[in-house]
């Protein structure tokens, strides 16, 4: 009976593999590579497979169940040729569902299986000599565990989060919101960010702790500037000459001791008319939000600001705290906008979602509420969607995430800025065409707790009715007519 069973199992778990990995690869991968195997091209009015199946995921099969050939006890070519014509199959699925005018990854029960196992279980039925009760036994087990295998998985990765969630849900990013967010993994998270664990708080701080230099880092990371900042805007409505804002980002506040009660101190002597919270209140990427969500209750009331307290995401923050961030006042805006009303005036600030580790901005949708020409704040984490902004015509760009570098040479500033965008967004203020930005130290460190030459920053800013000098470059910052 066992011995029955060995080759059924195995090429279950075959059949599994090959048909398995080019949705895991296109999960890695993300659009590197993504080339549709029909090259876009149309049938009778629909593509002919669709985007979902691409020339990436026939290799990716293909090599994975050459990989796996001893499993079956068979040459490579036969391994190849079955993981081909699993992908025969899988390929027929879509063109069926694409006859029905089904859109590309819909699911049609036994239909999305049967097809990509039958065509390799018949092939590998005649090279293995198997009966027909074996076949049968192997396209059940399949069929089965397939589907409630792709039940879980959408549950898991590709179920929208919140309510009226305004942003794509990508199996990619819901993996690494899962994997920071979800609260059973708490005691294992530091195994899912292994690299970030070690080279943090290992590698890093054993080495400032060897060199003698982390406690005067710490020190350093609890001397937050207060910087002021005046940029002009032509196009700023008369009611809002003069306004200012209180930006804020990268708090980490449940990564270091004292962090809260020195910026409370700071801002017990500010008023101003609205506040930005750039995103990243907690410290590390994983782990508990608890001790963040504590924090950050306590320093929100200290924020005296007149139109109230608006934000975005970070990289380190939960989508699951957003409901937390808004019972404590914060309102979080995810690819969303938000009207100012002064004396019959509007500006309106527009957020986006994290650009840098779930790259889930959309400056577009964001924009999607926004009146033309209205003058625009856009807020985001970093500042690595300072093109689309400009493209959408805002007019002040307000982001964080760099840190300023945490960690800078005498005068040569950052060793590294942990962004993609160019080098001249890491830190103040900058000019992209039309557009004015401006690039926080932030609050808090990150990773470790320690400063070197970047002081953490609270950033007062105010805007002025006023005409610019003309710009030579696309960097400089913003200056006033005198």
């Amino acid at each position: 009976m066992i011995a029955a069973a060995i080759p059924i199992l195995s090429l279950v778990l075959f059949l599994l593999w090959v048909n398995g990995l080019p949705p895991l690869i296109s999960m890695l991968c993300g659009n590197r590579w993504n080339r549709p195997l029909d090259g876009g091209r149309v049938w009778q009015g629909q593509p002919i497979f669709g985007p979902h199946k691409t020339i990436r995921g026939i290799i990716s099969s293909l090599l994975g169940g050459i990989i796996v050939a001893p499993l079956l006890d068979v040459a490579w070519w036969v391994a190849a040729i079955a993981a081909l014509l699993a992908m025969s199959g899988d390929l027929l699925s879509s063109f069926i569902k694409r006859r029905r005018t089904l859109k590309s990854g819909s699911e049609i029960v036994i239909l999305d299986q049967l097809f990509e196992s039958l065509f390799p279980t018949l092939f590998l039925g005649a090279i293995l000599n198997l009966t027909w009760g074996q076949i049968a036994a192997i396209q059940l087990l399949f069929i089965t565990i397939a589907y409630w295998s792709s039940r879980f998985w959408h549950f898991i990765l590709n179920r929208p989060p919140l309510t009226n969630y305004p942003r794509q849900v990508r199996s990619t990013v819901r993996l690494r919101e899962w994997r920071a967010c979800h609260t059973p993994l708490a005691r294992w998270q530091s195994l899912f960010n292994l690299t970030s664990f070690l080279y943090d708080l290992v590698f890093l701080t054993a080495v400032f702790k060897i060199t003698g230099l982390y406690e005067k880092g710490k020190r350093n990371a609890l001397k937050i500037e207060v910087v002021e900042k005046t940029f002009c805007f032509p196009t700023l409505p008369d009611s809002f000459d003069q306004f200012r804002i209180l930006l804020l980002t990268d708090l980490h506040l449940d990564g270091l001791e004292g962090l809260t009660d020195t910026l409370i101190n700071h801002l017990q002597d500010i008023e101003v008319d609205l506040c930005l919270i750039g995103g990243d209140i907690r410290m590390q990427t994983y782990g508990p939000i608890a001790p963040c969500l504590r924090h950050l209750r306590r320093l929100l009331p200290h924020i005296r600001a007149q139109h109230g307290l608006l934000g975005v995401l970070g990289n380190h923050d939960c989508l699951e705290m957003t409901p937390d961030f808004e019972e404590a006042g914060l309102i979080v805006l995810i690819n969303e906008s938000w009207p100012i009303d002064r004396n019959g005036e509007q500006i309106w600030v527009v957020g986006v979602d994290d650009p840098h580790f779930y790259k889930t901005a959309d400056a577009q949708t964001a924009f999607r509420d926004v009146p033309a020409k209205a003058f625009t704040i856009f807020l985001a984490h970093s500042p690595e969607t300072y093109q689309q902004a400009a493209q959408c015509q805002a007019q002040l760009y307000l982001c964080g995430h760099t840190h300023g570098g945490q960690i800078c040479l005498p005068e040569r500033g950052p060793i590294l800025t942990n962004s993609r965008a160019p080098r001249f967004t890491a830190s103040g203020s900058w000019q992209y065409q039309n557009m004015t930005g401006y690039t926080s130290r932030g609050a808090g460190p990150s990773g470790i707790p320690l400063r070197f030459n970047c002081p953490g920053e609270i950033s007062l800013i105010t805007l002025v009715k006023g005409e610019l000098k003309a710009a030579k470059m696309p960097f400089q910052r913003n200056k006033c007519m005198p």
